[in-house]
């Protein structure tokens, strides 16, 4: 149930990312919500049911708009499983880490995504800016603070109510 309701919301982001955020300027500044939300599925959810949210998702996301097909699946497995990998059993408080990895997590993933296009699609590429980078990755990390209080009231919610057995009625 928990796992169906967060793929839910994934495809509703998925939709709102897609279509209405891109109609916003540019300098209002554009979270991925997507991203935030693999990096609190990595945070909150089991391997399995999280590898599979995640990939469904970075799927349904490549195929409404990825340039090249089977990149971004790769890219968001890649960063729960790294996410996911590095906190687990961690010994430290989990707000210590948690928003500030996010924020390193997307930082790298841009500079590797855009050493990876210039190799294989140069033609493709914008020009290089730190500071777009940097804004980029700030944006993330203040959209990261609610988002992260809202994912963590609605798993609560969820995960409170779950249904209860009714009982059984017999006919006669």
């Amino acid at each position: 149930m928990l796992t169906l309701c967060f793929f839910l919301l994934g495809v509703l982001l998925i939709v709102l990312e897609t279509t209405l955020l891109h109609s916003f300027p540019s300098w209002l500044g554009r979270p991925d919500f997507i991203y935030i939300l693999v990096a609190y599925t990595s945070y909150r959810f089991a391997w399995i049911p999280g590898l599979l949210l995640v990939f469904s998702l970075g799927w349904i996301m490549d195929v409404l708009s990825g340039i090249d097909l089977g990149i971004y699946p790769l890219e968001v497995l890649l960063v729960f499983i790294s996410l996911k990998a590095m906190t687990t059993n961690n010994p430290l408080r989990e707000s210590t880490y948690q928003i500030p990895l996010v924020g390193l997590s997307y930082f790298i993933v841009q500079l590797v995504r855009y050493i990876l296009y210039l190799f294989t699609e140069p033609e493709l590429l914008p020009e290089w800016s730190w500071g777009k980078l940097f804004a980029e990755t700030g944006i993330l990390l203040v959209a990261t603070i609610p988002c992260f209080i809202l994912l963590n009231a609605l798993g609560e919610f969820l995960q409170k109510r779950k249904p209860q057995p009714r009982p059984l009625k017999r006919r006669t």
